[in-house]
């Protein structure tokens, strides 16, 4: 089942024309939240960084648009699919509404909740192979585009492409400025020592829910320092650890950039802290 617009439909049900926005002209947003038994792992972020996205995108909020009436919206479809007491994935997405060219003839917009399985309840670390490669053939813009989580993706897709032609786990996106900014699908934290590092949203990387809480934690710990600065590709091989952070994994150490191979010690420290920090929002 998907929740269309409040609507359970089942899921091989056609609900969009030729004329939705997002298949035309990617002009939707989403939201990827972790569901575990009754509770939306930092559901007030996911919700608060849709409402600032939505107005940056000139989207007009419905009313019902409320904390608690989306939070229910997603409930209502896991309880469709009898996924209550179990982990689940859960993918919002609001887009605007069918009309127009490049211009849209409405800002009104509907909304899509899709939910999926998972197998654990909690941020689990694994620190198997993962290796990852600069991605060099497009850039990332420095912009507040760039910090929204839009469904206009195609650099990543095309990152992922290229990922999976060479072999590679991942890859490591690249700004215009030549700063590493992110990973295909997650923010980017280096580890020198106990400094931990991450590249400001001024640089173009996600504003992601994860990076935030994760800052949070680091910034009210004794054992670190958080540095939120520019990083350049020189810096990924002199370092002791990296790691990739979102909303599905938590934390996903790195294992192999080039010739340089990273421990996972860091990270390891810094999963429980998440899981207990989504515990209570």
């Amino acid at each position: 089942m998907v929740n269309y617009n409040g609507e359970l439909l089942a899921a091989d049900k056609a609900i969009f024309t030729q004329n939705n926005r997002a298949f035309k002209y990617g002009d939707a947003l989403f939201e990827t939240v972790r569901y575990v038994n009754g509770t939306l792992f930092f559901w007030e972020d996911h919700y608060f960084r849709l409402m600032a996205s939505m107005r940056i995108l000139r989207m007009e909020i419905p009313m019902e648009f409320t904390l608690e009436f989306l939070e229910e919206e997603i409930k209502k479809t896991i309880s469709s699919k009898n996924q209550e007491s179990g982990a689940v994935r859960v993918r919002l997405t609001v887009f605007r509404n069918e009309g127009g060219l490049y211009t849209p003839s409405t800002n009104d917009v509907s909304y899509v909740i899709e939910t999926r399985d998972m197998e654990s309840p909690f941020f689990i670390l694994d620190d198997g192979d993962y290796e990852v490669e600069l991605f060099k053939d497009y850039y990332v813009n420095k912009d507040m585009l760039s910090n929204l989580k839009s469904t206009n993706k195609i650099l990543n897709v095309v990152a992922g492409v290229y990922a999976e032609e060479n072999g590679y786990a991942n890859c490591l996106l690249v700004n215009t400025d030549k700063k590493v900014v992110e990973a295909i699908n997650g923010n980017l934290f280096l580890v020198k020592g106990n400094e931990i590092k991450t590249p400001p949203l001024s640089d173009g990387c996600l504003d992601g829910i994860i990076r935030k809480n994760l800052m949070k934690i680091i910034a009210g710990s004794e054992e670190y320092d958080l540095v939120e600065d520019s990083i350049s590709p020189f810096e990924l091989q002199k370092v002791d650890e990296l790691f990739i952070t979102n909303s599905i994994v938590g934390i996903k150490p790195i294992s192999k950039y080039r010739k340089k191979e990273y421990e996972s010690k860091v990270a390891k420290s810094l999963v429980g802290k998440l899981n207990a920090k989504a515990r209570i929002g």
